[in-house]
């Protein structure tokens, strides 16, 4: 595509003999490892070649300008690179790999820890333990906790270099788990004992940069219970949920329930007719059982994660690393939701039929470790690398090669392999191996200024990391050095433990300005927000005294608000033991006094028939909304609506007032809610400008419901721009 776009260049006088035209290409053979997307790093050169070629035939040069210098890492991880790529293994990278490092003072080190020794075969554990699970003492695991364990040494002992602000000089800093990139081959086993035991020691870990929603064990479980909610007469399906950490069955209480039910009976029948065998299980089934027909899936799985204490048992069992999965599929649900009409039965196939995946911003992990393949770091950086996976492996070849004429051929054991596609057959290995040359170098020059190499399991294989990082080790003159797994080398330039540590100077608010924005004088001052609430008037009744002060008042709506918000989506029998644990849970409640009062005040509003249609489930709470409402001027208006009801004809605005003195009708409300409700129908007539907007105030003192007209509210605006 690019020849065709540009053989005019080379055409001579061309189209347009006014016009130059220039081509310009970036491209670095050494960080081609995309080979399954298609990525050939040959093809670059073959352009270049070509390139070359035409534009000389007009007279013109193909500037070729290599780049040597690095501005990232230091020079004690360059040199290694150069040594580790040099010979024949600097084969299939750049014609040079020689690097100049842009920061030539800044200390660098790197350590190469022993390989862990490969664990013997586990002998036979319980029967019923999974047939896969792995041993604490397997290597991989091993490795993992020591790992995890020297991270939280050097978070805790040592310090970073710095640049103290580009003067070439430097000092050191305190470091954080955001200054470790931890980096795989592949997402095996180890990969997930990273993560794993990275945050039972207790440190900030990003998770996984890609994860595969449908494999994670919490993900199965919870489709499970999903799966019998929506036919309960898939018995496999319960069992499965019983036996996970949901309920926490053990095998023999599952066998009691199956084994001596009726001929004929189903498995949820016959935990219906027992329910005292195990009555939580009862009772959590019975409920999801009643909710299952018209929750939305994300509100049914928030049910079983919340209210049930599921992601609690999930976690307790399973560790803090399935959250990751957990909230992914809630995420799923929401999207469902968005893009189909939601039913229980539709999200189960949506979810089987899409192999979901969810792929995280890997930058944006702030102050927190980062563990994924070296294929996800391109382009990545970090002050600490760690390379845990570089022992021996066997590689995926994939299923096919190309022979002669690029025709596609299956790939076959060697010694059935025809002699007709052998040498297709060996180029497609050499074309492996080199990728995976190129694929440690990315993985090493991610490092800034420590990198750390270290494996479990065997090296032999002269393609191998280990090896080639060993050799490259000895050459560039490191010395042994202890490490957690052993005695292994470290190789450093500059001054590290002995740099002074780094003051971090703080620039007061007049310094800042100066020097960012230039003469005080020149700043403009800043628009200040508007609230609804502020804008002016009286919010009481002309003479009436609330009787009370004012710092205890406001605790009462704040407490009495809470309790609206929450008690109309409680079933009924539950509100009284709900609304005490809302009271109980808030500061505010102490400061209002009389807490009973409250709870009888919001029991009556909600339970009251004649205000059934503002607490229904149709109905929006503690709204929050912005605007720009030229009324007021140039400030945007930042406000919270108590309750919206948006219906096919109109739009209801309904505000809460617990004043306890109630007007006779809508011409005594007092200014300042009028003006307060002039703004909400303002903001509202923006978002839907096809619906009149209606506005209307609950006076919870006597449960009172009150519309006011649209005049009156605009005109009380009107006078708040005025004043």
């Amino acid at each position: 595509m690019i020849r065709l776009l540009t053989q005019e260049f080379a055409a001579g006088e061309g189209a347009a003999p006014d016009k130059k035209r220039t081509i310009f290409v970036v491209g670095d053979k050494k960080q081609s490892i995309y080979s399954f997307q298609g990525a050939d790093p040959d093809g670059f050169d073959h352009m270049q070649d070509h390139f070359s070629g035409a534009l000389g035939a007009i007279g013109q040069k193909l500037n070729a300008l290599p780049m040597e210098h690095s501005f990232r890492s230091s020079p004690a991880i360059l040199s290694l690179v150069d040594r580790v790529f040099s010979g024949e293994r600097a084969r299939g990278l750049d014609r040079s790999v020689f690097h100049r490092a842009f920061k030539g003072e800044m200390p660098g080190r790197v350590d190469l820890w022993p390989l862990v020794a490969k664990s013997e075969d586990a002998p036979d554990h319980d029967w019923h333990e999974p047939v896969d699970t792995v041993s604490e003492e397997h290597h991989d695991l091993r490795l993992a906790r020591m790992i995890a364990e020297e991270i939280k040494r050097i978070i805790a002992d040592e310090r970073l270099p710095v640049e103290l602000e580009n003067s070439g000089t430097f000092a050191r800093r305190r470091i954080n788990e955001g200054d470790f990139l931890i980096l795989v081959q592949r997402r095996s086993a180890l990969f997930s004992a990273l993560i794993r035991t990275c945050k039972t020691a207790g440190l900030e870990v990003a998770g996984a940069d890609r994860l595969k929603i449908g494999e994670e064990l919490a993900v199965q479980d919870i489709l499970s219970l999903l799966k019998f909610l929506a036919l309960p007469e898939d018995d496999l399906s319960l069992a499965e949920a019983l036996k996970s950490p949901i309920f926490g069955w053990s095998e023999q209480e599952l066998f009691t329930l199956a084994a001596k039910r009726p001929q004929g009976t189903y498995l949820w029948q016959a935990l219906r007719d027992a329910p005292e065998m195990r009555p939580d299980t009862s009772e959590i089934i019975n409920d999801l059982r009643r909710s299952s027909d018209y929750l939305r899936p994300f509100d049914l799985i928030a049910r079983i994660l919340n209210r049930h204490m599921g992601r609690q048992n999930l976690i307790a069992r399973l560790g803090d690393e399935i959250e990751d999965g957990i909230d992914a599929l809630m995420a799923q649900a929401l999207i469902y939701e968005r893009a189909e009409v939601p039913s229980l039965t539709g999200f189960l196939v949506w979810m089987e039929g899409d192999e979901a995946e969810v792929k995280r911003q890997p930058d944006s992990a702030g102050k927190r470790l980062r563990v994924m393949t070296v294929h996800g770091s391109k382009g990545l950086e970090a002050p600490i690398v760690i390379l845990p996976d570089t022992a021996d492996r066997r590689a995926h070849r994939g299923g096919h090669i190309l022979a002669e004429g690029e025709i596609p051929v299956w790939r076959m054991a060697k010694d059935q392999t025809p002699a007709s596609i052998v040498p297709a057959a060996a180029y497609g290995e050499e074309r492996l191996a080199l990728e995976k040359r190129r694929l440690l170098y990315v993985a090493m020059t991610r490092a800034e200024k420590w990198l750390i190499v270290a494996g479990a399991g065997e090296a032999k294989s002269e393609e191998g990391w280990y090896g080639a990082v060993s050799e490259g080790m000895a050459g560039v003159g490191a010395v042994p050095f202890e490490t957690p797994a052993g005695e292994g080398l470290r190789y450093a330039l500059g001054d590290w433990s002995g740099l002074p540590d780094a003051e971090i100077r703080r620039s007061s608010v007049l310094e800042v300005a100066r020097i960012n924005l230039g003469p005080i004088g020149d700043l403009s001052p800043r628009k200040s927000s508007i609230s609804p609430s502020d804008l002016g008037g009286a919010k009481i009744l002309s003479g009436a005294s609330e009787g009370e002060d004012s710092e205890k008042a406001l605790a009462a709506g704040t407490v009495l608000h809470k309790l609206l918000e929450i008690l109309p989506a409680i079933p009924d029998h539950q509100r009284e033991t709900a609304a005490q644990r809302i009271c109980d849970g808030m500061s505010e409640a102490k400061v209002a006094g009389d807490v009973p009062a409250l709870i009888e005040s919001a029991l009556a509003l909600v339970r009251d028939p004649s205000l059934a249609g503002i607490f229904s489930e149709d109905s929006l709470c503690e709204v929050a909304f912005s605007a720009h409402l030229p009324t007021l001027g140039e400030a945007p208006v930042f406000g919270t609506i108590d309750r919206l009801i948006v219906g096919p004809d109109d739009v209801l605005v309904i505000d809460y007032k617990s004043n306890r003195s109630v007007p006779d009708g809508p011409e005594s409300i007092p200014e300042g809610v009028l003006r307060q409700l002039g703004a909400y129908a303002a903001a509202m007539a923006q978002i839907y400008p096809d619906l009149p907007i209606r506005t209307a105030v609950l006076w919870t003192e006597g449960r009172r419901f009150m519309e006011v007209a649209p005049h009156l509210v605009s005109a009380a605006l009107g006078r708040a721009a005025v004043s």
